[in-house]
């Protein structure tokens, strides 16, 4: 428990000095690969693959 904090907490730090760019930057990147035609149609058949499962 105790690394887990510590780790948190130097992320956290570390993470703080990036900035607020960097994590804008790690925001779009990450929204444009969310929004890529392959990748909504790799999630559409994973989701009903998923719901296949359920039933």
């Amino acid at each position: 428990m105790v690394r887990f904090l510590v780790g948190a907490a130097v992320g956290y730090v570390l993470g703080a000095k990036a900035g607020r760019g960097r994590y804008e930057q790690i925001v779009r990147a990450y929204r444009r690969i969310a929004d890529h035609p392959a990748v909504q149609g790799a999630a559409g058949i994973a989701r009903a693959k998923i719901e296949d499962l359920r039933r």
